[in-house]
C-alpha cells in the first residue's frame, strides 16, 4: 500500500513540475514584455524593479559593461526625457533549468537601431522572476561583416591593446 501511494505522490508531483515549465515561460515573456514597455514609457522604476540587486546589463559598446548601479545612473537621464528606449520583440526563445529557479533566453528585437538581438539569465526570488544578466547586440548580416569590421577596426584594436596591457 505505502508503495502506491509513493508512486502516485511521486508522479503527482512530477506531472506538476513539467506544468510549471510552460507557465513559466509565460510568465517570463511578460516579464520581459513589460521590462521593455517600462523603458519605452520611461518608467524607471517599473524597469529597475524588474531587474536582480546583482543585475548586469551589456549595451552594443564595448565600454557597455554594466553593474546595476552603473547602468541606473547611464539610463537615468535617458528615463527623465521621457522615453528611453523602445525594444519590441519578434522573435523569443526561453529555456527553464530542471530546478525552476534560472531561466535564459534570446529575443531578436525591432528597435531604434533596427534588428538587435537581446539574450539573458533570469533568476527567480521569492518566488518572483528577475532579470539578472542582459547582453543587447547589433544584427549584422554576414554579408556586411567585412565592411563593419573596416568602419571598426581601428577603434577596436585600441581597446584591445588597452585591455591587454600589463
Amino acid at each position: 500500500m505505502s508503495r502506491v501511494v509513493v508512486f502516485v505522490l511521486g508522479t503527482l508531483w512530477a506531472l506538476q513540475l513539467r506544468a510549471q515549465g510552460p507557465r513559466d515561460k509565460t510568465e517570463i515573456g511578460n516579464i520581459l514584455d513589460s521590462w521593455h514597455k517600462a523603458a519605452a514609457s520611461a518608467e524607471f522604476d517599473a524597469f529597475f524593479n524588474l531587474m536582480t540587486s546583482d543585475a548586469v546589463f551589456i549595451g552594443t559598446d564595448a565600454s557597455e559593461n554594466w553593474q546595476l548601479e552603473e547602468f541606473k545612473a547611464y539610463a537615468k537621464p535617458h528615463f527623465d526625457k521621457g522615453r528611453a528606449w523602445n525594444f519590441k520583440a519578434v522573435e523569443r526563445k526561453i529555456y527553464v533549468n530542471d530546478k525552476g529557479d534560472y531561466a535564459w533566453f534570446d529575443e531578436l528585437l525591432d528597435t531604434q537601431m533596427k534588428l538587435c538581438r537581446g539574450s539573458g539569465v533570469l533568476r527567480k526570488e521569492s518566488g518572483k522572476w528577475k532579470i539578472a544578466h542582459y547582453v543587447l547586440s547589433l544584427v549584422i548580416p554576414n554579408e556586411y561583416v567585412s565592411e563593419v569590421i573596416l568602419m571598426k577596426q581601428e577603434r577596436d584594436n585600441r581597446i584591445i591593446e588597452d585591455l591587454i596591457k600589463p
